[in-house]
């Protein structure tokens, strides 16, 4: 059945977030994230940053994060959804002898600033920039209101983890191949074993997208057609009368969705396919 794509009745561009960050310190702070996290934390030069993410041993994502190099014995992850505290207290159970200090960073927000080039870092002891190409994310003690920089890396398909998203999807699922978050050419890590399993064998059957919804609902939002979790919700936007989400689907219900069928939840959410990361 066609449907009347209906635009929605409110706007918004949500407040600034406060940045969850977590600082990894000391002689082996690089020896350890390359351990423990999914890119190739030692090809990383100073003064660049790049996606990552940690993993259980399921292969599933724990955290997803940016991580930046700032020096030879310090690194700055900023998360991408999820709580520095628990991050932090999770990751200290695996320093055992490693001379690195996981510390929780400074109560920053989350801003828009200038446009720098992709995964240059900027810092400074009350500023961080992470260039990403059209914009740049800063961290500071008062980022203001401007918020143009969830949009524009909602369109760019980078996904924000909502807290019940966490240690749910598999990497292939968030296309963080595409992103460069996943080394497949590095040493052991929690999970690596799925991860390269799913990479030369298949088997992953979801991917990312970017959706318009005929109406706005919470970021994680799951929704259900025939009782059945249809669209499963990420980061949702509402901005310039429309409301643009990144989801999680299956790859046969995406096929339906793109050609007009079965793309009304059970409650009556249109879903729109805007964009697609198959890797």
């Amino acid at each position: 059945m066609q449907h009347t794509f209906t635009a929605p009745i409110t706007t918004r561009m949500p407040i600034s977030p406060t940045a969850q960050a977590v600082l990894l310190e000391g002689q082996d702070a690089i020896a350890f994230a390359q351990s423990q996290f999914t890119s190739q934390v030692t090809a990383l030069p100073n003064g660049q940053w790049q996606f990552s993410s940690w993993l259980d041993a399921q292969g599933r994502v724990r955290v997803l994060f940016h991580l930046a190099r700032l020096d030879d014995q310090r690194l700055l992850l900023v998360l991408r959804g999820g709580d520095a505290t628990t991050f932090a207290e999770a990751l200290r159970r695996f320093v055992f002898r490693s001379r690195v200090k996981v510390v929780i960073a400074d109560a920053w927000t989350l801003g828009n600033a200038p446009a720098m080039p992709m995964h240059i870092v900027d810092a400074n002891s009350d500023v961080i920039r992470l260039g990403c190409g059209t914009h740049t994310l800063q961290l500071s003690a008062n980022a203001g209101d401007n918020d143009s920089w969830r949009i524009a890396q909602l369109h760019a398909g980078w996904p924000w983890l909502p807290d019940d998203a966490l240690n749910e999807f598999i990497p292939p699922a968030l296309s963080l191949h595409r992103l460069g978050a996943i080394a497949l050419d590095k040493g052991c890590y929690p999970g690596q074993e799925i991860v390269a399993r799913l990479h030369y064998r298949g088997g992953n059957k979801r991917h990312l997208h970017r959706v318009q919804l005929s109406t706005s609902v919470s970021d994680g939002t799951a929704l259900l057609r025939n009782d059945r979790e249809f669209v499963r919700l990420l980061d949702v936007i509402a901005h310039a009368e429309r409301v643009e989400a990144l989801a999680v689907i299956a790859d046969d219900v995406a096929s339906n969705i793109s050609q007009d069928m079965e793309n009304v939840s059970d409650d009556g959410i249109e879903v729109k396919l805007l964009d697609s990361w198959q890797s």
